[in-house]
C-alpha cells in the first residue's frame, strides 16, 4: 500500500460483552495501531445503540490518548447538530491542549439516532439546516477570529484543531470543497454516491489556511484472517449482528438461523448493500482489494473498519493488514 491506512474503531459491544470490555478493547486497538504504523484512529458518535460504546466520543478519545503516545486520535465524527459549536470547541480544544498535535475533529450533520433519541438529546429537528454556519462558528473558536463577538473557547482558541467534513452525499462533498477542508466519505456503510461525491469535491475544491490541496479519506470494511474460510465465517457473523442491530426493535435477539433468513430476504439485502466495499480474506487478498478500492475511490487515505467479531479477532485483523501493507512500526 502506498496510501496511509487509518482505523475507524466502532467500539462494538459484542454478545456477552460489557461496555467496559469494549472500551478496553478500543485502548488495545489504538495501542496496536500506534505500534504497527497506522496513521490515526477515529471514533464515531452514536446514541441509544446497545452495541456501540462511543456515544461520549470526546471522553473516549481522552481515555485512549492517555494510554497511547503518538498516534493521532479523533472523531469520525461528531454529529455537530447535536451540540453547540462552542461546547465542541471547548472539548476538542481541551483534548489538543492535553495531547498536542494528536487530535482530529471530523464533523457530520446526520442525527446518529432516531427521533425519540433526538428528543432525549434536546436536539432541534431543524438543527442540520445550519450545519455549514455551525462549522464556520466552530472553526472560528479554534483558529480565530471568533464569529460571535466577545465569546472565546478556553481551552480552544489558537489550538487549530484540524477539521474534517464527513459525509455520504454530494452535500458534504460540496461543503468540504467550499471550505477547503479534508473530506471523509462513509463508504464503509453508505457506498452509493462515493465516486460522484469525490469527483465533485476534487473539482470544486478551494484551498484554505488548513489545506492547500484536496484530501479524500475513504471508508472501507476489512476482515483479515489467517484463512479464507475463517474470514468468510467472520463476515457472516458480522452480517448477523447487523440484523439484530437494524431489525431487532425492543431488544430482540435473532438466532443464527433467523438472522440468515432475514439476510436472504429482500429486506436483508440492505445489510449486504451497506457492506459493498469490504475486503475479506487472507492478508494478500485484503491488500489486493484495498489497492483496487483506493483507485476506485480516488482516495488519498483509507480508513478501515475492522469488522471481525470479538476483540481478539479485530486485533488480529489489524496486525495482519499492517504486515501485508508494509506499515512501519513506531
Amino acid at each position: 500500500m502506498t496510501l496511509p491506512l487509518s482505523i475507524l474503531d466502532l467500539a462494538t459491544i459484542g454478545k456477552e460483552q460489557t461496555a467496559a470490555e469494549s472500551l478496553a478493547g478500543s485502548v488495545a486497538m489504538a495501542q496496536s495501531a500506534e505500534e504497527l504504523g497506522y496513521r490515526r484512529v477515529w471514533y464515531a458518535e452514536h446514541h441509544n445503540m446497545s452495541s456501540i460504546a462511543s456515544s461520549a466520543t470526546s471522553v473516549l478519545i481522552a481515555h485512549v490518548a492517555a494510554h497511547t503516545e503518538s498516534i493521532r486520535l479523533g472523531a469520525g465524527g461528531i454529529m455537530l447538530p447535536n451540540h453547540s459549536p462552542l461546547t465542541i470547541a471547548e472539548q476538542f480544544g481541551t483534548l489538543e491542549t492535553l495531547h498536542p498535535g494528536r487530535i482530529d475533529l471530523g464533523l457530520g450533520r446526520a442525527p446518529g439516532s432516531d427521533q425519540n433519541t433526538m428528543r432525549a438529546l434536546r436536539r432541534d429537528p431543524m438543527a442540520a439546516d445550519s450545519f455549514p454556519q455551525d462549522v464556520l462558528e466552530l472553526q472560528g473558536y479554534l483558529t480565530g477570529p471568533t464569529r460571535i463577538q466577545g465569546v472565546e473557547a478556553t481551552p480552544g482558541k489558537g489550538t487549530n484543531v484540524p477539521l474534517y467534513i464527513l459525509g455520504s452525499s454530494l452535500f458534504g462533498a460540496r461543503l468540504a470543497a467550499q471550505l477547503g477542508l479534508p473530506y471523509a466519505f462513509a463508504s464503509h456503510f453508505a457506498p452509493a454516491a462515493l465516486q460522484d461525491a469525490v469527483a465533485l469535491y476534487r473539482r470544486e475544491f478551494h484551498p484554505s489556511a488548513q489545506l492547500d490541496a484536496p484530501h479524500v479519506i475513504a471508508g472501507v470494511n476489512v476482515i483479515a484472517a489467517d484463512s479464507a474460510s475463517e474470514a468468510q465465517e467472520m463476515l457472516r457473523a458480522t452480517k448477523r449482528a447487523r440484523v439484530s442491530l437494524f431489525f431487532g426493535g425492543g431488544g430482540r435477539e435473532f438466532t443464527d438461523d433467523e438472522a440468515d433468513m432475514v439476510l436472504d430476504s429482500p429486506q436483508g439485502q440492505h445489510v449486504s448493500q451497506m457492506m459493498t466495499y469490504s475486503a475479506v480474506g487472507t492478508p494478500d487478498v485484503v491488500l489486493e482489494y484495498l489497492d483496487s478500492f483506493s483507485r476506485h475511490a480516488d482516495a488519498d487515505e483509507l480508513i478501515v473498519a475492522h469488522q471481525s467479531p470479538g476483540t481478539a479477532a479485530r486485533l488480529r485483523s489489524v496486525e495482519l493488514l499492517a504486515q501485508a501493507a508494509g506499515l512501519v512500526r513506531a
